[in-house]
């Protein structure tokens, strides 16, 4: 069983979920690959795909959002998990699942679409950007869960095997 994790990231964040999830699946035995969106031509050879995107202002990362819409008819083919990262704080905020993630689990009849809290580093971010931060009153800091974020690639595995 072949995996493709392709991820769209703004600033490497969640870009380091993507690998988790590519970790778990590898370390349940299968063979699980992270590629970025934009480098992805076809998903033949891929037996299923996880694609998770950051999330600002409730949007995907364009790259995610151009490999699903160069991907539909391929994707809807194959068993699908997706994710978004991008609630900050604790608790996580906003608590609502992103518009974009649900549109997308939607199109390509996603078996799940997970939200997981993401991290937010003000030396990545540019002047722009901190800005939109400051006005919006957005913590800065590292919300991820790790374990639970293994957790749900160790699921995946599991699902793919049964």
């Amino acid at each position: 069983m072949r995996v493709l994790v392709t991820v769209g990231s703004k600033h490497g964040a969640t870009d380091e979920i993507g690998a988790a999830v590519r970790v778990a699946l590898t370390d349940a035995g299968l063979e699980a690959v992270q590629v970025a969106p934009e480098q992805v031509d076809s998903l033949e050879g891929y037996d299923a795909v996880v694609v998770g995107s950051g999330v600002y202002a409730g949007r995907w990362v364009e790259s995610a959002r151009r490999f699903v819409d160069g991907h539909v008819d391929e994707l809807r083919t194959r068993p699908v998990w997706i994710f978004s990262s991008g609630p900050l704080g604790e608790p996580p905020k906003p608590e609502e699942e992103p518009p974009d993630g649900k549109a997308v689990a939607e199109r390509i009849g996603a078996r799940e679409h997970r939200v997981f809290a993401g991290s937010l580093d003000r030396a990545k971010l540019g002047f722009g950007e901190r800005a939109i931060v400051g006005m919006v009153k957005a913590p800065y800091g590292d919300f991820r869960s790790w374990p639970t974020i293994s957790a749900w690639g160790a699921a995946i595995a599991r699902d793919l095997r049964s």
